[in-house]
């Protein structure tokens, strides 16, 4: 008897040593321990139920009439280490044995048994194929994270190339901007870009979505700008061709807010389109206007339901100031929100740009306190001397 269990108990290690070896998917990996069980092992009751992202799942079972699908262990088995603090917490009659499968002290699997001929043989396979799966998983995950990183890279790199390099800074025109990206890539835009030597366009926006998704929707759609400002100034015609490239590009699934606004030196005028973006300011003798003129979001409708654009004249001496709403929408300790009156209290005497950045970024982590900014957070101010 004894070499014949031995033969057996070798084939089954065999086989499933060979299966792992040959990257055996999961579930057939999963198959393959049932039938060894079955045939070769002569197992007649068995269920087993790995965790897995601190969750329970039922994995294998057979020889009983219970639907072990349905049945859902909670977090008291989480730690079991023994069959006795087990069989304290499970009334699991069907079987004679409950072992908990470790690894590096952690529980990685219960295995439910009935009388076997080896128990510690089949812990032991059980063992190896649980540890394996285990560290199949690590290495899918870590594969995961590294191309995740490797695409953050390549969102970084794009993205640093499209924001604009140098910004004017001179009597004349005054261009500050402020980028805190909540991650190492931000789903948040700005841009300065000459037109004329009359003419000069500024533009914030804010894509829906975190993360690298968001990051190459708006390098997708920073890239589609740079070209579109060079063929064209119709601000109109800007917006819905971005629109369309957005639609597509995110399916109609992600969605970007938008403003873009062209000031002309000879006409002294500033015309702009904002496109579902919070409204932002422009300052002149302390008072400001709301520029929320415009059309809805961008990327949600091909086409546009409506769109408009707004023009304001007799502009000689005034500040622009932009900002994506992760400013707004802080929240400190007692869960307030920074808001627009706070921000407003703040830029209506605005005077210095570079004062006003750095000001305003010490008022707002001053108040979130402890809290981590949880957007993106984008400043871009404007000031044009024109007399």
């Amino acid at each position: 008897m004894a070499p014949d269990r031995r033969d057996l108990q070798l084939n089954a290690l065999l086989g499933i040593t060979q299966a792992i070896n040959n990257n055996v998917p999961e579930n057939d990996l999963f198959r393959i321990y049932k039938f060894t069980l079955l045939g070769d092992l002569k197992v007649k009751k068995m269920a087993l139920f790995v965790r897995h992202k601190e969750q329970w799942e039922h994995r294998v079972d057979f020889g009983t009439m219970v639907k072990w699908k349905d049945v859902k262990l909670d977090e008291r088995f989480d730690n079991l280490k023994n069959d006795e603090q087990i069989k304290e917490q499970v009334g699991f009659e069907a079987f004679e044995w409950v072992i908990p499968i470790l690894h590096k002290e952690d529980v990685l699997a219960l295995l439910f048994l009935d009388e076997v001929e080896d128990l510690t043989f089949v812990k032991a396979l059980t063992n190896i194929i649980i540890v394996a799966i285990e560290n199949k998983r690590m290495a899918r995950e870590r594969q995961a994270q590294e191309a995740y990183q490797r695409e953050l890279e390549i969102a970084k790199k794009v993205q640093n190339f499209l924001f604009p390099k140098t910004l004017p800074n001179s009597n004349r025109l005054k261009i500050e901007a402020t980028y805190l990206p909540h991650h190492n890539v931000g789903g948040d835009y700005y841009d300065y870009v000459k037109i004329s030597e009359t003419k000069f366009l500024i533009c914030v926006a804010d894509v829906s979505g975190k993360g690298v998704p968001a990051a190459l929707l708006m390098s997708n759609f920073q890239a589609t700008m740079k070209v579109l400002v060079h063929r064209t100034s119709d601000l109109k015609e800007i917006v819905k061709e971005l629109n369309k490239a957005t639609f597509e590009s995110g399916n109609g699934e992600h969605f970007i807010t938008f403003f873009l606004g062209i000031y002309d030196f000879k006409e002294r005028a500033f015309e702009y389109i904002n496109c579902g973006h919070n409204p932002l300011y422009l300052i002149r003798e302390q008072q400001f206007d709301m520029l929320d003129k415009g059309t809805t979001v961008l990327g949600m409708f091909e086409p546009l339901p409506f769109i408009e654009s707004d023009k304001i004249h007799n502009l000689s001496d005034f500040i622009f100031f932009g900002y994506t709403d992760g400013l707004t929408e802080t929240f400190n300790e007692q869960n307030e929100q920074f808001g627009e009156a706070r921000l407003e209290q703040m830029i209506c005497h605005a005077d210095d740009l570079n004062y006003l950045h750095n000001n305003l970024l010490q008022e707002l982590t001053a108040f979130k306190g402890k809290n981590a900014f949880a957007d993106d957070i984008t400043i871009l101010s404007c000031r044009v001397f024109n007399p």
